[in-house]
């Protein structure tokens, strides 16, 4: 099965004329941000070989997102490890879904998972693996996998020692030895029970 514009097509035949597929990247790691995208594909000009960012290699996945921001509007919300600790994993990633949402003024939304963002500011459906069904929702995929990815390259650089560019904060043996080593950065995520487990080690 690949993604189609099925559900795309359906709220627009209810007369919603802005429909956004709206995706996360990092919900798992112990460190760095949870980065939520949204986006409205153009109405005829969908990147060939769109799909779900886990079906396509690191290198598609950047040459996919330079065709959308040539092509789609995206939106792009950051949520930071400080409002992770403060909200918890499954309601930063609401909140920056809906501020995405909210940022590009869109008046529907195919949501990735079982469940919308309860502040949405607009109509919308939660749509479960909907990376692999929705087009609009791989392309929120892609772009959020791609800027989280680079994000904590960058902070590979200010953080050295952890090795963040290569497992990206995920919960690796590398990490996890690591974060027992040097203790936890100002990016780990201290309220995940292996952060706080290692700093209580110090």
């Amino acid at each position: 099965m690949a993604p189609d514009h099925t559900h795309r097509n359906a709220a627009q035949s209810r007369g919603f004329a802005r429909v956004c597929g709206v995706d996360e990247a990092g919900r798992g790691p112990l460190a760095g941000p949870v980065v939520c995208a949204a986006v409205i594909l153009g109405a005829s000009s969908v990147p060939e070989g769109l799909n779900d960012s886990k079906a396509l290699s690191p290198k598609r996945r950047e040459r996919m997102l330079n065709a959308l921001l040539e092509s789609a509007e995206i939106a792009i919300s950051v949520v930071e490890p400080p409002e992770i600790d403060a909200m918890n994993i499954l309601w930063a990633s609401m909140a920056g879904m809906s501020r995405a949402v909210r940022e590009l003024e869109a008046d529907y939304a195919l949501i990735d998972g079982n469940r919308l963002p309860p502040d949405l500011h607009c109509d919308g459906e939660a749509i479960i693996k909907g990376d692999a069904k929705s087009l609009s929702i791989a392309a929120a995929s892609i772009v959020a996998k791609v800027m989280r990815d680079r994000l904590m390259i960058e902070a590979d650089a200010r953080y050295p020692g952890y090795g963040l560019a290569k497992h990206k904060g995920y919960p690796t043996r590398a990490h996890m030895d690591a974060i027992e080593r040097l203790g936890p950065t100002p990016i780990h995520r201290w309220s995940f029970a292996p952060v706080r487990k290692a700093w209580r080690l110090l």
